[in-house]
């Protein structure tokens, strides 16, 4: 497994914005991937998607690397933001706008 942790790490710490999702961001898999492809894509944030659903190891490996039993899950600058009902809850109350501008991470969309 300390092969995919890698894997992981690198990407993560290579992109501002990683969702490591079922799909793509194209053609989300699952309604809770969807849901946050959606929320980045309306306050216009650049991202890097991974489908876990590509590979079992990296399935697992991303529950492993995070703690985190649940897929999507979300990370700006290296760090782990949570998975849908995390982002969709920060989105609405206009903190996950908030950490975007606070990690000077662009948004082209109205956000507020």
């Amino acid at each position: 497994m300390s092969d995919i942790k890698s894997i992981i790490d690198e990407k993560v710490k290579a992109n501002k914005v990683v969702l490591f999702m079922k799909g793509s961001k194209d053609f989300p898999q699952c309604g809770f991937s969807g849901q946050v492809v959606q929320i980045l894509n309306y306050v216009g944030v650049d991202f890097q998607d991974h489908n876990v659903l590509e590979s079992d190891e990296m399935r697992q490996g991303i529950k492993d690397y995070s703690n985190w039993p649940t897929i999507p899950q979300l990370y700006v600058e290296g760090e782990f933001i949570g998975g849908c009902d995390i982002i969709r809850e920060m989105f609405q109350a206009g903190e996950l706008q908030d950490h975007f501008r606070s990690k000077n991470i662009a948004m082209e969309a109205a956000s507020e």
